[in-house]
Protein backbone atom coordinates (compact mmCIF):
# COMPACT_ATOMS: atom_id res chain seq x y z
CA UNK A 1 0.00 0.00 0.00
CA UNK A 2 1.03 3.45 -0.54
CA UNK A 3 1.64 5.93 2.17
CA UNK A 4 -1.41 7.89 1.22
CA UNK A 5 -3.58 4.93 1.80
CA UNK A 6 -1.85 4.18 5.01
CA UNK A 7 -2.15 7.70 6.46
CA UNK A 8 -4.69 9.93 4.83
CA UNK A 9 -3.56 12.95 6.84
CA UNK A 10 -0.01 12.55 5.65
CA UNK A 11 -0.69 14.50 2.43
CA UNK A 12 -2.19 17.24 4.45
CA UNK A 13 0.80 17.20 6.73
CA UNK A 14 3.22 17.35 3.80
CA UNK A 15 1.36 20.33 2.44
CA UNK A 16 1.54 21.99 5.82
CA UNK A 17 5.27 21.26 6.06
CA UNK A 18 5.83 22.64 2.57
CA UNK A 19 3.80 25.73 3.41
CA UNK A 20 5.72 26.15 6.65
CA UNK A 21 9.02 25.74 4.83
CA UNK A 22 7.90 28.24 2.21
CA UNK A 23 6.87 30.73 4.94
CA UNK A 24 10.18 30.10 6.68
CA UNK A 25 12.10 30.76 3.44
CA UNK A 26 10.01 33.88 2.82
CA UNK A 27 10.62 35.02 6.38
CA UNK A 28 14.35 34.31 6.02
CA UNK A 29 14.42 36.16 2.70
CA UNK A 30 12.47 39.03 4.23
CA UNK A 31 14.86 39.06 7.20
CA UNK A 32 17.86 39.00 4.88
CA UNK A 33 16.36 41.83 2.79
CA UNK A 34 15.57 43.78 5.97
CA UNK A 35 19.11 43.19 7.23
CA UNK A 36 20.52 44.36 3.89
CA UNK A 37 18.27 47.45 3.96
CA UNK A 38 19.30 48.15 7.57
CA UNK A 39 22.96 47.67 6.66
CA UNK A 40 22.56 49.99 3.67
CA UNK A 41 20.71 52.55 5.78
CA UNK A 42 23.37 52.36 8.50
CA UNK A 43 26.04 52.82 5.83
CA UNK A 44 24.15 55.82 4.41
CA UNK A 45 23.68 57.30 7.89
CA UNK A 46 27.38 56.79 8.66
CA UNK A 47 28.28 58.47 5.36
CA UNK A 48 25.89 61.36 6.17
CA UNK A 49 27.38 61.58 9.65
CA UNK A 50 30.91 61.70 8.24
CA UNK A 51 29.88 64.36 5.71
CA UNK A 52 28.28 66.38 8.53
CA UNK A 53 31.37 65.98 10.71
CA UNK A 54 33.56 67.11 7.84
CA UNK A 55 31.27 70.04 7.14
CA UNK A 56 31.26 71.08 10.82
CA UNK A 57 35.05 70.68 11.02
CA UNK A 58 35.45 72.92 7.96
CA UNK A 59 32.97 75.43 9.40
CA UNK A 60 34.80 75.42 12.73
CA UNK A 61 38.13 75.94 10.99
CA UNK A 62 36.62 78.79 8.98
CA UNK A 63 35.27 80.41 12.15
CA UNK A 64 38.65 80.03 13.85
CA UNK A 65 40.38 81.59 10.85
CA UNK A 66 37.87 84.48 10.76
CA UNK A 67 38.29 85.00 14.50
CA UNK A 68 42.07 85.06 14.17
CA UNK A 69 41.81 87.56 11.30
CA UNK A 70 39.45 89.71 13.36
CA UNK A 71 41.88 89.64 16.28
CA UNK A 72 44.68 90.74 13.95
CA UNK A 73 42.52 93.60 12.60
CA UNK A 74 41.59 94.67 16.14
CA UNK A 75 45.23 94.55 17.25
CA UNK A 76 46.25 96.61 14.23
CA UNK A 77 43.47 99.13 14.94
CA UNK A 78 44.51 99.31 18.61
CA UNK A 79 48.17 99.74 17.65
CA UNK A 80 47.20 102.43 15.16
CA UNK A 81 45.11 104.25 17.78
CA UNK A 82 47.98 104.03 20.27
CA UNK A 83 50.45 105.34 17.67
CA UNK A 84 48.11 108.23 16.84
CA UNK A 85 47.67 109.03 20.55
CA UNK A 86 51.42 108.89 21.12
CA UNK A 87 51.98 111.16 18.13
CA UNK A 88 49.37 113.61 19.41
CA UNK A 89 50.93 113.46 22.88
CA UNK A 90 54.37 114.20 21.44
CA UNK A 91 52.87 117.13 19.52
CA UNK A 92 51.19 118.47 22.67
CA UNK A 93 54.42 118.06 24.66
CA UNK A 94 56.31 119.92 21.95
CA UNK A 95 53.75 122.72 22.03
CA UNK A 96 53.94 122.83 25.84
CA UNK A 97 57.74 123.08 25.71
CA UNK A 98 57.51 125.89 23.15
CA UNK A 99 54.97 127.69 25.35
CA UNK A 100 57.25 127.27 28.37
CA UNK A 101 60.15 128.75 26.37
CA UNK A 102 57.96 131.70 25.31
CA UNK A 103 56.87 132.28 28.93
CA UNK A 104 60.50 132.15 30.11
CA UNK A 105 61.51 134.62 27.37
CA UNK A 106 58.61 136.91 28.29
CA UNK A 107 59.59 136.76 31.97
CA UNK A 108 63.20 137.54 31.06
CA UNK A 109 62.12 140.53 28.94
CA UNK A 110 59.76 141.68 31.70
CA UNK A 111 62.60 141.45 34.21
CA UNK A 112 64.87 143.40 31.87
CA UNK A 113 62.15 145.96 31.27
CA UNK A 114 61.60 146.37 35.00
CA UNK A 115 65.30 146.97 35.43
CA UNK A 116 65.25 149.48 32.60
CA UNK A 117 62.22 151.23 34.10
CA UNK A 118 63.90 151.39 37.48
CA UNK A 119 67.01 152.89 35.85
CA UNK A 120 64.90 155.41 33.97
CA UNK A 121 63.01 156.34 37.14
CA UNK A 122 66.26 156.71 39.09
CA UNK A 123 67.77 158.98 36.39
CA UNK A 124 64.51 160.96 36.27
CA UNK A 125 64.60 161.46 40.06
CA UNK A 126 68.24 162.46 39.91
CA UNK A 127 67.49 164.92 37.10
CA UNK A 128 64.51 166.30 39.01
CA UNK A 129 66.61 166.66 42.18
CA UNK A 130 69.36 168.39 40.20
CA UNK A 131 66.83 170.74 38.63
CA UNK A 132 65.32 171.52 42.05
CA UNK A 133 68.80 172.22 43.44
CA UNK A 134 69.43 174.47 40.48
CA UNK A 135 66.15 176.27 41.15
CA UNK A 136 66.97 176.65 44.85
CA UNK A 137 70.41 177.97 43.95
CA UNK A 138 68.87 180.43 41.49
CA UNK A 139 66.38 181.64 44.12
CA UNK A 140 69.18 182.14 46.66
CA UNK A 141 71.24 184.09 44.19
CA UNK A 142 68.28 186.26 43.45
CA UNK A 143 67.60 186.72 47.12
CA UNK A 144 71.23 187.57 47.76
CA UNK A 145 71.19 190.16 45.03
CA UNK A 146 68.25 192.00 46.43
Amino acid sequence: MSEEKRDPSSGDLDAQVEAAERRLREAAEAATAAEERATAEIGALEADLEKERQSRAEELESLRREHAEELVREREAKDSAIAAAESRLAEIESQAEAAERRVAEAERRAGAAEGTNADIEARAREAAAAWLRGQIEAIRREAAQR
